[in-house]
This record gives C-alpha cells, structure tokens and sequence, in this order.
C-alpha cells in the first residue's frame, strides 16, 4: 500500500540560534523570520548592544535582555536578534503584497497587537501597532484576500473574524461556525485551517467539519460533510491541512482539493492531561471543495501523526513532517516523536501516495515548524513542549537546533535534468495575465512535455498549519529550443488575483519532477 523506498537527506545548519522556533515565515530577501513568546522566560540569545526590553506586565520576566525573535539569512546561513516588544505566544500572520509580514495577536499584552517586519539589510525591526486588532487573537489564522487585505479567523473565546487594514471594515463580523465547533472544555477548533477557494470565498476547516464563507456579505454559501470517523483535526487534536496544487489555471472552472491529514484521537487532549497518551490518527482526508456534491475521500498513512506540518514542495508533492505518533498538543501532552517525515504524491492512484523519507534524529514535539526556502530544502525548527526553557533533565528538552531537509530531488544524481533558471531575474515584477518566457539551461535532454512552470506563495507557519500557502501550475505554453542546453518555456501569469493574491511568489522551472532554485517574482495588476 505505500511506497517504503526512503529517500531524502537531513543537515545541521544551526546548533543552537537561541529561541525555541513556535513560528517561522520566508521573506523575498531569503530570510527567515522566526519567533516564539516573550513570557517563556530568557532565551539563550541576547538583545544587542545591551538592549534589554522593558515589559511591566509580562507575566514571567519584566526586565528581559534576551531575544525571543530572530531573522535567519538562508543565503550565509547566520541569524540575528530581533526584538518584541509584547507577547506574540501562539499568534498568527501574513505577508502583504509589499513583502511585509503582519502579525497578529499573542497573548496577555500583545493579545490585540499589530506587529510589522519590513525586509531590509539588517537594520530593521519589529514595530508594534498598539490595539490594531478589533479583539484579542490567540490561536487565530490569517490569509490574504484578493484586495490585498488580510482576513483574521477566530482565535480562543473569538467567534468571529476581522480584516486588516481597517480603512473599509474596521469592525467585528460574527462566525457561529466557530462556536458550533467549539468542543467544551477541549476547543478542537482553534487554529482553523482556512484556505481562498477559486471563486473568492473563504474555505474554513475547524474541528471535524468545513463551510463555504463569502466573508464579504457574511453569508455561509456552503457547508460541507462531516469527515468520516468524525474525529477532530483542529487544535489541540492539531492535524493539518494544505490547499493542493492549483491547476489547469486558465480553465473556466478551476478544481481545488483540500487535504487534512493526521490529528489526535478523540480523548486525546483530555486523557494527556492525564499522561496517558492515545495512539495519534493515521488517516488522511481529500476533498474538491469545488466539487456540487463534495465528499471526503480517506487514506491511510504509513505512521501515525499529530503535531505534524504539511509543506508543499515545489514538485506538486506534500511533505508531511514534525510531530509526535501519540497524545495531543499542549506542554507535555505528546509521546513517541515521528523522525520519519512522509512524501505524499497527490497524482499517484490511491493507495501509493505515501513515501517514508529518512529520518532526522532529532524529535520535534509541540511548537515545532518547518518551511520551504528558495532552493528547495526544508527548514525544520524548533519543539518545546514546556511552559519554560528547559534544556536538560527531561525527556523532549527545549530545541534551539536548525535543520535542513533536502528532498530526494536535490539528491546530485538528477543533475543532470535538472533546470536552471537563467531569466527573468530575481525579483522581476510580471503581471496578472502576462505570457512569460523563461529562460532556463539543462545539461541532459529535456522531455519538453515534462516542462511547466510554478508559483509558490510562502506561507506563515506556526502549530501545524501553514497560513496562505498556495502552489499554482502555470504549465507549459510552449518551448523553444535554444542553443548551448538552453530553452525557453512560456507560462501564463494568473489571470487574478482570486487564485494568486498580489505578492512575491517563488517561481521554479520542473523537468521530469526535478525543480530548478527558485526565483522571486513579484505579481501585480496593471
């Protein structure tokens, strides 16, 4: 039923980068911006130049000079402190069309924040926007919308949602669908996955079972089956959840397909608490959200899984990684680290989509992450599972280590298919609609029907969700053959910004499976 041939090769970046990693985002400057919560206590990075960050009502620490943020360059491989001012413990966040990254919410203090990053070269910080939000988010979800703005869905106690900026709709819009899935004294509706669908309207998964939302009349168009077994997804039972790879993207009728994999059984958080650990959910479930009549398809992983990240790679495929085989989120509440990430093929039949990669050897529990950077790796950060820094003498300590997972296409034996991007440049700006060469030189044969063309959007990564991660197949036109292994493949931009909101995305070139680095193209409407 799976395919048990291993594959993929794991490397230590970084011994020790001083914050446990709970959230983690990629700018278009090929850093990464990674943070975890000021009340964990001091971390094991100090704030520069004697910085010490001043908090009357941080609840663990009130004078700290240590850093709790830092932006990790991918290119040098180096990091550097960043400082917040209040709480961004269990927050969400997106990056707007200008390549900022919003953040929203936290805990305590920082519960109705606003905070901004702006790329630059090193000399740039957070900046706080005090009581930007219209109510406290902790646990939310955020996506981009096709106007540019962002949506902000839920949160602990928040059944409702929000936008930013607020010029247009400064106020709160009621969500009973947050409620109806709230499991008392469990929640299992936190974190919601939401996904943009190909017709504007909001796709939202809490606890067991999904809606249809047009966010703007604030109107549920459709609601969807309850997965079979209905056993809980959302946090605490923390599975997750990705948008498959959008396809045939020209066509009038664009089908989307969600996939929610892994979870904690029914029971789980509860009988944690109790330390006595459930075996996690081995299942996956697959809808067409686009389908009249939806119905989830179920598939069995190789392992078990909860706490896990679902990453697209740039191949189309899903890497499914982190996470524990027993328990639920929560301190302490995991056991029996999975080491073992899962490549899922969604084109391959059913029943051999599943590939067990080779495992890393270090367990990342609760609050770890995981996120694509341009040439394809996978960076694999953090794991605390306790209320502190707490480094030694127990049994999943605090993790400050920085991995790399290379995906068996960076294995050196595909060299010889694999494409290399030679135009546009980096960061060139393209536009909705807009019919593209790209340029790219292979040093074997190329199979021009296995050319096309793919836009990755980066997403927020934070608790088992990747917030506004988005793979578009733009295709393959048409190829010219050039002289000297180079080629040009036409794509076709997006037609708007329904399917790919405004922003930088990650363009690849893909040859027979094997992606070339990726560049930085910035969509826009004319």
């Amino acid at each position: 039923m799976f395919t048990s041939a291993a594959g993929g090769s794991w490397a230590l970046l970084q011994e020790n980068v001083g914050i446990a990693a709970m959230h983690m985002q990629l700018l278009n400057n090929d850093r990464v911006i990674m943070f975890d919560r000021t009340d964990f206590g001091p971390s094991n990075l100090s704030l520069p130049n004697g910085n010490c960050r001043n908090d009357p009502n941080d609840r663990t620490l009130k004078v700290d000079c240590t850093a709790h943020s830092i932006e990790y360059d991918v290119l040098s491989n180096t990091f550097r402190a960043l400082t917040v001012q209040t709480d961004v413990w269990c927050s969400s966040g997106a990056v707007m069309a200008n390549g900022s990254l919003i953040q929203t919410g936290g805990f305590n203090d920082g519960e109705r924040r606003i905070r901004i990053f702006t790329p630059c070269n090193n000399k740039c910080d957070w900046v706080e926007v005090p009581n930007g939000l219209a109510a406290a988010r902790w646990y939310a979800s955020d996506h981009i919308l096709p106007d540019g703005g962002m949506i902000i869905v839920g949160g602990r106690r928040q059944f409702n949602y929000e936008f930013y900026p607020k010029d247009t709709a400064p106020g709160l819009f009621s969500l009973p669908f947050s409620l109806e899935t709230n499991d008392r004294g469990v929640e299992n509706n936190l974190y919601p996955f939401v996904h943009l669908n190909v017709d504007g309207n909001l796709f939202i998964f809490a606890n067991n079972r999904a809606i249809l939302l047009d966010y703007v009349k604030n109107v549920v168009v459709k609601t969807y089956p309850t997965i079979p077994g209905a056993e809980a997804r959302s946090y605490p039972s923390s599975g997750s959840s990705v948008l498959l790879p959008l396809k045939n993207i020209q066509a009038p009728n664009v089908q989307a397909e969600v996939l929610i994999c892994g979870g904690g059984a029914n029971g789980s958080y509860t009988q944690s608490l109790k330390k006595k650990f459930l075996p996690a959910l081995d299942t996956c479930a697959r809808i067409n959200i686009t389908d009249p009549n939806p119905q989830w398809v179920m598939e069995t992983m190789p392992l078990r899984r909860v706490m896990g990240d679902m990453i697209l790679l740039p191949d189309g495929s899903v890497l499914i990684i982190n996470g524990a085989a027993s328990g639920s989120a929560g301190w302490e509440q995991g056991s029996n680290p999975v080491l073992n990430p899962v490549i899922y093929q969604p084109n391959n039949p059913i029943g051999s989509r599943f590939e067990v990669q080779n495992p890393t050897t270090i367990p990342r529990m609760y609050h770890s992450t995981a996120g694509l950077v341009r040439d394809g790796r996978v960076l694999v950060a953090g794991s605390n599972p306790h209320a502190y820094y707490n480094i030694t003498g127990v049994l999943f300590p605090t993790e400050l280590r920085l991995e790399a997972f290379s995906p068996e296409y960076l294995n050196p034996t595909f060299d010889n298919i694999r494409p290399t991007i030679a135009s546009p440049v980096n960061q060139r700006i393209l536009y909705y609609g807009q019919k593209q060469k790209v340029r790219f030189s292979c040093p074997g044969p190329v199979i021009q029907n296995q050319v096309e063309v793919v836009l990755v959007a980066p997403p927020f990564v934070t608790h088992s969700f990747s917030q506004n991660q988005r793979l578009l197949v733009l295709g393959n036109n048409r190829i010219i053959v050039l002289r000297n292994n180079y080629y040009d493949v036409e794509a076709t931009m997006p037609p708007s910004p329904i399917l790919a909101s405004s922003g930088f995305y990650l363009m690849y070139v893909i040859h027979q499976g094997i992606p070339s680095q990726g560049i930085w193209i910035n969509l826009k409407g004319h």
